[in-house]
């Protein structure tokens, strides 16, 4: 059985989406929920997430609901699969998609018995997954491998793939803006996410200091995002910048997302909150440096791209730390090559 025979007879039962679970991939897999829910509008779409990325399936539409779950990484953890394919077998899912190709990702479908279990071959998958597709390395982006397993087997992609969406109600953001003691007192915000996996996707922190210092001298909130761990980077961009930067970073993703819904424009690495400022619909300009923007940017239009024009023969390496050691593709971005892009990304939210 595909999944065209279930729909096709007359079946109803929920579809679960198993997504990456880094936040910008897990933005980008809301491509998945709205070709799924574009081919079977009966047939409600559920979600398995961990805790850190369960808040954006508040404001992604189609979905039905998140399965929390916070399986460890580098461990088997049988009994935590087996708990948790009991979960998904009292939800009596008819089909599930696992975008990732590893081994264990499908391990707790099959255990659930789920009829259909669609995914590519990865690691040798043969019996936890029943609809096995191959080709996975032809297609260029991961979009289109995750796009690729919401069609009927031996579609054509589409020449566009729907982009994600995050719908972030402006009431929400207010209160919690009121909440945190942030006044909206006609400054636009810039919000800065400066962290990234990886040191080398990072933008010198001095670079996003002496931006946002900038800023904040022509008038300008800045709101500096990301985790604990990007904590000290919010720290050092401030120093500088005076009582016009805060630092909100927070072990609580929420947070991010509705203070980006409040911000007039964003300035990110190529990081998970780039993804997120994009669905939302946050003007933002993405620093790439040993990333390439076509492979790794949001599908969501970006406000700019910004990439060194210097020559850099040996990006992108798509690594996350520099083997050279240089770090020339992010060094050679000056802030004043960043600064007007910010500044006509304020513009044409001014008149929007």
């Amino acid at each position: 059985m595909n999944i065209d025979s279930n729909i096709e007879a007359g079946g109803k039962s929920p579809i679960l989406l198993v997504p990456y679970m880094w936040i910008g991939d897990f933005v980008r897999c809301h491509t998945v929920v709205r070709l799924l829910r574009a081919r079977f509008p009966n047939r409600p779409v559920d979600v398995l997430t961990n805790a850190l990325c369960a808040p954006l399936l508040d404001y992604m539409p189609g979905v039905r609901k998140g399965i929390v779950c916070d399986l460890p990484r580098k461990q088997l953890a049988l009994a935590q699969h087996r708990a948790l394919a009991a979960t998904l077998a009292a939800e009596d899912y008819g089909t599930v998609l696992v975008m990732p190709r590893t081994w264990k990702s499908a391990l707790a479908p099959a255990l659930a018995g789920i009829p259909e279990r669609i995914g590519f071959a990865g690691e040798f998958r043969f019996g936890l997954l029943n609809d096995i597709r191959f080709g996975e390395k032809k297609l260029p982006r991961m979009i289109d491998r995750c796009g690729a397993l919401a069609l009927a087997k031996g579609t054509a992609p589409p020449t566009v793939w729907p982009e994600p969406e995050l719908n972030v109600p402006a009431s929400q953001a207010a209160a919690w803006r009121a909440h945190r003691g942030l006044p909206d007192d006609g400054r636009p915000v810039v919000a800065f996410a400066p962290g990234a996996v990886g040191p080398s996707k990072r933008w010198p922190v001095r670079y996003f200091a002496e931006l946002a210092a900038n800023l904040t001298a022509r008038g300008l909130s800045v709101w500096v995002l990301g985790s604990p761990d990007e904590a000290p980077l919010a720290t050092e961009i401030a120093a500088g910048a005076g009582a016009g930067a805060h630092d909100l970073t927070s072990p609580d993703l929420r947070n991010a997302i509705l203070a980006l819904k409040c911000a007039k424009t964003c300035v990110s690495n190529d990081s998970g909150l780039v993804h997120v400022a994009a669905a939302i619909g946050v003007p933002t300009v993405a620093i790439f440096g040993p990333t390439s923007p076509w492979h790794w940017a949001p599908l969501n239009p970006l406000a700019a791209v910004m990439e060194t024009t210097t020559d850099v023969p040996c990006r992108p390496c798509h690594k996350p730390v520099c083997r050279l050691v240089h770090h020339r593709c992010m060094i050679d971005i000056p802030p004043g090559q960043v600064l007007p892009a910010v500044q006509r990304a304020l513009s044409r939210a001014a008149v929007n």
